[in-house]
């Protein structure tokens, strides 16, 4: 459907929206999101065995911001894209410049390394199943944020599709912290990354079609 011609429907039937109530609804989404993660953390792969003390090192909590400033920046695009004609430039500049700087830290600790390091920062222990634990963890997310975006009015389906995808992959990434036992920037700046952009992804292919009008 046309934006023009949604925005008719739309105006054929005026409904009162209370002050911030788009922002509300995905944040209960969000806390729904990171609910199912946690659960799926604990009855599928456990929290890993140094949790106490690696919460006391700075890098469980830089992995912690990162993904979560991702998440945001889904949410800020999201919120931007489920009005009509909502403009999220600022949000999707927001997330590649959060993505840019982690991903240059990353890029300048694997330089400063000697060769037979990088590639254990790179690969650490688990890079096989990094992206898929993330995607998974993020599914009841995505599609809690789907269901609710459905009931507003996004006109770009595949691009609100992706902020779906990049929110509920930043919010599950961040619980998935609680088990991954990674711990260098060049390790969570690639496949956490790919994590996210994956979630995003299936969100863009998915949100095509079930965002249409």
């Amino acid at each position: 459907m046309r934006t023009d011609d949604l925005i008719d429907q739309l105006a054929a039937d005026p409904r009162p929206v209370r002050a911030g109530a788009v922002p509300r609804r995905f944040l209960g989404v969000a806390a729904a999101g990171a609910l199912a993660a946690l659960v799926l953390v604990l009855a599928w792969l456990g929290t890993r065995h140094d949790l106490m003390d690696a919460m006391a090192g700075r890098m469980f909590w830089m992995k912690a911001a990162y993904t979560a400033l991702l998440g945001v920046a889904g949410f800020w695009a999201l919120e931007r894209l489920a009005r009509p004609e909502g403009a999220p430039k600022k949000a999707l500049l927001f997330g590649a410049l959060v993505l840019a700087v982690f991903v240059g830290l990353g890029l300048g600790q694997w330089l400063a390394a000697d060769g037979e390091h990088r590639r254990l920062m790179m690969m650490g222990g688990s890079w096989k199943v990094c992206c898929r634990n993330i995607l998974a963890l993020a599914l009841p997310g995505l599609a809690a944020t789907l269901i609710v975006l459905r009931g507003m009015a996004p006109t770009r389906p595949a691009l609100t599709g992706f902020a779906a995808g990049a929110f509920a992959g930043g919010v599950a990434a961040t619980v998935y912290g609680l088990h991954c036992g990674e711990s260098t920037m060049v390790f969570v700046g690639t496949w956490y990354t790919l994590g996210v952009l994956g979630t995003g992804a299936l969100g863009a292919v998915v949100g095509r079609w079930v965002l249409r009008w």
